[in-house]
C-alpha cells in the first residue's frame, strides 16, 4: 500500500505536467488498486474476529464483500478513463514523452513487486483480487512505457497517447469481470466457483447406508472457507458418530469443503417437510 500510494502520487504529478493522459488514467487505476487493497487487508482483520451470540459466522463474509467492492471500484475507474480518453482522442494533446516513459517504468517494478507479494495465494478470491490488479497494472504501465518509446522514435503520434488509455480500459475489464461475477456470485451465497453440486450430491448419495439425499446447500463462509448442510437419509445408522467423522474428512479432501452440517433421518418421507421422493 505504501509503495502504490507513494508511485500514484507521482505519476499524477508528472501526468499532469506532461499532459499525458495514459499516466493520469494509470494513476486512477492504480488509486483503485491501493484503496482495494486497504480493502483486502481490512477484511482480512475482520475475518479473523471469533463468532460471538449475533454474528455466529463471525466476520469471514467481510472478504468476499472486499473482493466485490474491488471489482465495483475498477469499473467505476473504467468509467472515468474510457470517458476522459474518448475525449482527449478528439482533441489531441502534446505529450512530453521522456517523463511519461520513465514514470511508467517506475510502475512496471513497483507493480510487478506488489504482484508478487500475493501471488502464491491464489485459492483465496480476496488475495487473488489484489494479485490480478497488480499484475494488470505492471501490464498497463508496460504498456505506457512502449507508447512513450513510439512517441519518442517518431516525434509525434500525439493520438497514441488516450488510445493507450482505452486499452487501459480494455485490460482492466478483461481482469476484473471474472472477479466482479465470483464476488457476486459468492455475496448471494451461489455455489463457489470449482464445486460441481452434481458431484457433491452423488458423492453423498453412494456413502454406505445413504438411500437419498435432500435439502442440499453448499456456500461460500469468505473466500477460502466453504460450508456445506444436507439432510441424509439413512435409516440404518448405528454408526453414526464415524459415519460423520468420515464424511467431514472426505468432504474436505474431496472438495474443500471446511464446515459441514449433516443432518441424519432415518424415515425422511415421514419425519421432514423438506423431503423430495426421488422416485417422485
Amino acid at each position: 500500500m505504501g509503495l502504490n500510494a507513494t508511485f500514484v502520487t507521482i505519476e499524477v504529478g508528472v501526468g499532469l505536467w506532461s499532459h499525458s493522459l495514459a499516466l493520469l488514467a494509470d494513476a486512477g487505476h492504480n488509486l483503485a488498486d491501493v484503496l482495494s487493497l486497504l480493502l483486502a487487508w481490512g477484511a482480512v482483520v475482520l475475518s479473523r474476529r471469533q463468532p460471538s451470540v449475533k454474528r455466529t459466522y463471525g466476520l469471514r463474509k467481510a472478504t468476499i464483500l472486499a473482493s466485490l467492492s474491488n471489482g465495483a471500484l475498477l469499473m467505476i475507474a473504467v468509467g472515468v478513463i474510457g470517458w476522459e480518453s474518448v475525449h482527449r482522442l478528439m482533441n489531441p494533446t502534446p505529450v512530453a514523452a521522456w517523463p511519461m516513459l520513465l514514470t511508467a517504468a517506475i510502475g512496471v517494478v513497483i507493480n510487478s513487486a506488489t504482484a508478487m507479494m500475493f501471488m502464491h495465494n491464489d485459492h483465496d478470491l480476496n488475495a487473488r483480487g489484489a494479485f490480478l490488479h497488480m499484475l494488470t497494472d505492471a501490464a498497463v504501465s508496460a504498456a505506457v512505457v512502449l507508447g512513450g518509446v513510439v512517441m519518442l522514435v517518431t516525434g509525434g503520434f500525439s493520438w497514441l497517447d488516450p488510445v493507450l488509455g482505452l486499452g487501459i480500459v480494455v485490460v482492466i475489464l478483461a481482469g476484473t469481470w471474472g472477479l466482479l461475477r465470483d464476488s457476486a456470485n459468492m455475496a448471494l451465497d451461489g455455489v463457489p466457483p470449482g464445486i460441481d453440486m452434481h458431484k457433491v450430491s452423488t458423492w453423498l448419495t453412494t456413502q454406505p447406508g445413504v438411500t437419498s439425499v435432500h435439502d442440499l446447500h453448499v456456500w461460500a463462509m469468505s473466500t477460502t472457507e466453504t460450508a456445506l448442510t444436507a439432510h441424509v437419509a439413512r435409516p440404518d445408522n448405528a454408526d453414526q458418530d464415524a459415519f460423520l467423522a468420515r464424511a467431514r474428512d472426505e468432504l474436505k479432501a474431496k472438495f474443500g469443503i471446511d464446515h459441514c452440517t449433516l443432518q441424519i433421518e432415518s424415515q425422511p418421507g415421514a419425519s421432514c417437510p423438506l423431503y423430495a421422493d426421488p422416485a417422485a
